[in-house]
């Protein structure tokens, strides 16, 4: 007897079945509006570019600190 896991399944029919279900799952995702999604896109964006000039910042600060440091020693 064999099990369902040994059971041999056309590729075909699988991806089909895949993609059938797929569809269905999809159909019951509660999508946002398109002002929710323009909203959050600016927030995300507005974050990263601060982060951005954030981390530049102390990076500049922390070379110039390691310049003088190895002015100093050498």
């Amino acid at each position: 007897m064999q099990t369902s896991t040994s059971k041999k399944v056309n590729p075909v029919q699988w991806v089909v079945r895949y993609l059938r279900e797929a569809f269905e799952e999809l159909k019951k995702v509660t999508w946002p509006s398109k002002n929710m999604t323009v909203k959050y896109s600016v927030l995300v964006v507005g974050i990263s570019l601060f982060l951005a000039v954030f981390l530049s910042f102390f990076d500049f600060i922390f070379n110039l600190g390691l310049e003088q440091l190895i002015k100093l020693t050498s």
